[in-house]
């Protein structure tokens, strides 16, 4: 007698036909929920996403900067920055502070003060010379940068304000240290240069011709004076290398590199110092807009100078030509379109 299964048996498998359906027992093959698996990888990745945002966003350092006073600017169109680089040499080590010559100043002082404009008409970097002359609440008239020593960020701001007649919506402040590590991070960003620089006081020794700056080399690139212009050829300097900066940083060699995109990521907004009210949504604002002006999108440009003059207790100072001065403020805060005649687009 055949112990073979009887093929037309009620419940006797089938295996015509379908093969792979059932397992050796007779009993069905489960398949694959390839569905299932691929929502919980993507739940996975959103959790990482969002932790990681609220994780870099807790590392920035939030400071009082804004406050309101009789006779500060209204909300005007568009958005503006303060953007602040500050002398601060902490978190360097003694061996960073002697290679880049930055000396041991205790404290902070800025040099570096640039209006950052974005709104309908592209973006507008306008170089704020730390040698300025204007009327500082409560100080009588001094260079810019003593607003910041005098008062902090706050008197910073409010004397940015009433010399502009611009309200800043954000700050963001930067240190020796973190422009270093945000700078290392990303490789190095190539800067051409027309000719030599050498400066012992800012400890660098730079041939001409294109080449990437690392984190050393890039802080005496943007601090050294050592120029026919001094102060006015600095802050040329420090804008081409801020943008060159964020384009680096936001490219696709830097975004798609883990390797590259979370150490700059970590340093970035470990060292960012920002109002209290800001957060790395702000910053990736920021960045956008500063992609613009290396994307052709922008113009950059210093206050228009006036002349130069001296004062007791001051020292030498610019001022600035109030007409083409005025001219240039009035049409950021009406977010118009800024004349070509200021800069290089």
């Amino acid at each position: 007698m055949s112990n073979r299964p009887e093929q037309g048996r009620v419940g006797a498998p089938s295996y015509a036909g379908t093969p792979g359906s059932y397992d050796h027992d007779g009993a069905p093959r489960r398949r694959p929920r390839w569905g299932r698996r691929l929502l919980i990888a993507f739940l996975v990745l959103l959790l990482l996403l969002v932790g990681g945002y609220f994780y870099l966003d807790s590392r920035l350092h939030r400071i009082d900067v804004f406050e309101d006073y009789a006779g500060r600017p209204g909300d005007t169109p568009g958005t503006n920055w303060l953007i602040v680089g500050s002398d601060s040499r902490e978190g360097l080590s003694a061996s960073q502070r002697k290679s880049f010559a930055t000396g041991k100043a205790a404290g902070r002082r800025t040099d570096t003060m640039m209006l950052l404009h974005t709104g309908d008409h592209g973006t507008t970097l306008v170089s704020l010379p730390r040698d300025s002359y204007v009327p500082i609440p409560g100080h009588g008239s001094n260079k810019l940068n003593a607003a910041f020593a005098f008062g902090g960020p706050k008197l910073l701001v409010r004397t940015v304000e009433q010399a502009t007649k611009i309200r800043i919506d954000h700050y963001a402040e930067i240190g020796f240290a973190g422009f270093v590590g945000m700078t290392d991070a990303v490789g190095g960003v190539r800067m051409c240069l027309q000719e030599p620089m050498k400066d012992h006081k800012a400890g660098i020794d730079l041939k001409a011709g294109c080449q990437t700056l690392k984190g050393g080399q890039a802080l005496g690139f943007v601090r050294s004076r050592a120029f026919a212009r001094a102060d006015l050829q600095r802050v040329e300097n420090q804008r081409k290398f801020l943008a060159g900066l964020v384009h680096k940083a936001t490219s696709p060699g830097v975004l798609l590199n883990p390797f590259r995109i979370i150490p700059f990521a970590l340093r970035s907004t470990d060292n960012f110092a920002v109002d209290q009210d800001d957060h790395l949504y702000n910053l990736v604002g920021f960045a956008s807009a500063m992609r613009g002006v290396t994307n052709g999108d922008g113009l950059t440009t210093t206050v228009p100078v006036g002349g130069v003059g001296s004062a007791a207790g001051v020292g030498e100072y610019i001022t600035w030509d109030t007409s083409r001065a005025g001219t240039l403020f009035r049409d950021l805060r009406e977010d118009q379109p800024v004349p070509r005649s200021f800069g290089t687009r």
